[in-house]
């Protein structure tokens, strides 16, 4: 399926941007803020995730008139060389993103995350040019962070040393824990690599936890939207554990933030890697987002708990003081702010679809 593009003028703004998984969570909002300022978008989605398609006709509605969609798999590499031919950046969002599929179809995961990237890689090499390209990795590179000794309170984790002010740095040694883990660790280093090897202008995005609008969160990814919407049709949330793992939060419209910083900024920051996220003034755990979940919805959800899951990290929080000296960065929106928004978001998307779902019975 492809849109018509109209060409907002301008030398640069008629080099569009490559969106990979664009239709995703993340990619839609990316996507929305580029094409508000003018830039023109192609989309390469699967739509495979749940949600996509929603978030696709949400931006189709939108932007129609300026939005290029390609609606194909990362692996499909005809597709995938039409879909950069001109691009000035690429941001490589697509990818199979849940620990649990990985674990149950790991040559699957690493097809989609690590073969992918390496044939996305290979084909901007043999392009040529100056495209940049911008990746997301995961803080599941690193590990379960086991080593850690933690201190609990009836709510959550704390480390008992100076990481609970600063957070894990990008010199903490990767040890890549799941199939998840090493498919897109492997992808992390080729797009590396890629910068150290060949020169192109890549950087790394080591992530934590994003939320915010157009997220369509399930028990495998996106918790903090699974919960609300599990809360919402008044189902019991599962929780993995004890419920006391804490994240640092990062809403989605400071990522956005953080890859136009980014953009901007190579290929200064090339073959550098970032872990992005809330920091250490934007955390959060799986209890304390169950009691946020209560006062909003004036009712406490139900829970019930399940064994640990592999790789699950008790206590992760992002440095992201590189990322701030490098480019200036810094979130803006808080932990209770961006959890009040993404609830209001929700909400009113579920009330404007009870008339469809009315109408389908």
């Amino acid at each position: 399926m492809t849109v018509a593009i109209a060409d907002p003028g301008g030398r640069a703004a008629r080099r569009p941007v490559l969106i990979t998984g664009g239709a995703g969570f993340v990619g839609t909002n990316l996507a929305d803020r580029l094409l508000r300022r003018g830039r023109r978008v192609r989309i390469l989605d699967s739509l495979a995730r749940p949600g996509s398609e929603a978030n696709l006709r949400w931006l189709l509605a939108q932007h129609r008139t300026r939005l290029q969609v390609e609606v194909a798999d990362l692996r499909d590499g005809a597709r995938l060389r039409a879909a950069l031919a001109e691009v000035s950046t690429v941001f490589h969002l697509a990818a199979q993103v849940a620990v649990t599929t990985s674990l149950q179809h790991p040559g699957e995961d690493f097809a989609v995350n690590a073969r992918g990237t390496l044939d996305l890689l290979e084909a901007l090499r043999e392009r040529g040019g100056d495209a940049r390209l911008i990746f997301t990795s995961t803080n599941k590179v690193y590990g379960a962070i086991d080593d850690i000794e933690l201190v609990q309170s009836d709510r959550r984790y704390v480390p008992r040393n100076e990481l609970a002010r600063s957070g894990i740095a990008e010199t903490r040694a990767l040890q890549f824990h799941s199939p998840y883990g090493c498919s897109k660790g492997t992808a992390d280093q080729y797009v590396l690599d890629y910068a150290r090897s060949y020169g192109l202008a890549t950087a790394v995005f080591r992530m934590s936890c994003i939320y915010g609008p157009h997220q369509h969160g399930t028990e495998d990814q996106g918790w903090l939207a699974h919960f609300m919407i599990r809360a919402a049709d008044r189902e019991p949330i599962t929780l993995y554990g004890d419920g006391k793992q804490v994240r640092d939060a990062l809403f989605v419209d400071d990522l956005v933030d953080a890859f136009l910083t980014a953009e901007q900024r190579l290929p200064d920051i090339a073959g550098q890697a970032f872990n992005i996220g809330g920091g250490p003034e934007n955390t959060l755990s799986l209890l304390e987002l169950i009691d946020r979940i209560a006062a909003l919805n004036g009712r406490r959800p139900r829970l019930s708990f399940g064994a640990w899951r592999v790789g699950d990290q008790r206590w992760y929080v992002s440095d992201i003081r590189k990322f701030y000296r490098a480019t200036g960065w810094l979130p803006r929106v808080g932990v209770e702010e961006g959890v009040r928004r993404l609830h209001a978001w929700l909400m009113a998307s579920r009330q404007q679809a009870m008339p469809l779902r009315a109408a389908a019975r």
